[in-house]
């Protein structure tokens, strides 16, 4: 199976929602001229990325109470490092917001924000986006989804993102190595890597109890960093360490 055909009518099936409320897997079936299966197998997978609710028979487009609710699923600590971070964005900025949780935090405040332009790689980030009322413009990688981190990967993701230039990259990370810079359990790092270098300032965002997790993938080393946002429990001492590598720290406070 065409993996990025796959990924198109995916795309199509929540395009459809979006204008209709609801769907049926045979109207679906007949419209993208494939099976029931394969179409019952697209719904599956875009419920789990909370894009639609399943129903005998087909799917419906999420309750807006449900969407509204999608900051409230998010960590305090983490919702007062986004709100700080939201901060450096200027209107008409054209941004990249990496997938993860962190990150999902700063899309309630792009609503105060005018003229955007915002790429991402997460189906459930620009399901969110897509929902704000200043509607900004949305941009998406494409490639081929990755199930451990629940975003778009790969080396069509690159090519789409070095078509274009970005003002900033909001990226959040799974730990902080003191002399290395930021570390993930995900493999996939060649991403990360694209985005920060299209990208004229990259703002890191995570909470300061991931300072020393020893996890061995290096995803951006210190010199492609601009700023890092966590909270005001990280030490003074990592903050001085960090510091002498040329980033700039904020630190936002910190919510239990």
């Amino acid at each position: 199976m065409n993996k990025r055909n796959t990924q198109q009518r995916r795309h199509s099936i929540i395009s459809l929602l979006n204008e209709q409320g609801e769907v049926s897997v045979e109207e679906l079936s007949l419209r993208f001229e494939t099976s029931e299966v394969t179409i019952r197998k697209d719904l599956g997978t875009l419920e789990k990325t909370g894009l639609l609710l399943r129903r005998y028979g087909g799917a419906v487009a999420v309750p807006d109470e449900v969407t509204q609710q999608f900051s409230a699923k998010i960590a305090p600590n983490k919702l007062s490092i986004a709100r700080v971070a939201a901060e450096l964005i200027r209107d008409h900025n054209r941004i990249i917001i990496d997938s993860g949780s962190t990150t999902s935090g700063l899309i309630a405040q792009l609503n105060a924000k005018r003229g955007l332009l915002v790429m991402t790689n997460s189906l459930t980030l620009a399901n969110a986006i897509h929902d704000l009322e200043n509607e900004p413009t949305l941009l998406m990688t494409g490639g081929t989804w990755d199930p451990h981190s629940e975003s778009f990967q790969g080396q069509i993701a690159e090519q789409v993102l070095r078509s274009y230039n970005f003002d900033q990259l909001f990226i959040g990370a799974d730990g902080i190595d003191l002399e290395r810079g930021t570390t993930t359990f995900n493999e996939l790092t060649g991403l990360s890597k694209v985005m920060a270098e299209v990208s004229r300032e990259v703002v890191v965002m995570l909470e300061s109890e991931k300072l020393g997790r020893r996890i061995p993938n290096l995803e951006l080393p210190w010199s492609n960093i601009s700023v890092l946002v966590s909270d005001d429990k990280l030490p003074s001492d990592a903050v001085e360490s960090i510091s002498k590598h040329g980033v700039r720290v904020i630190l936002a406070p910190y919510v239990g």
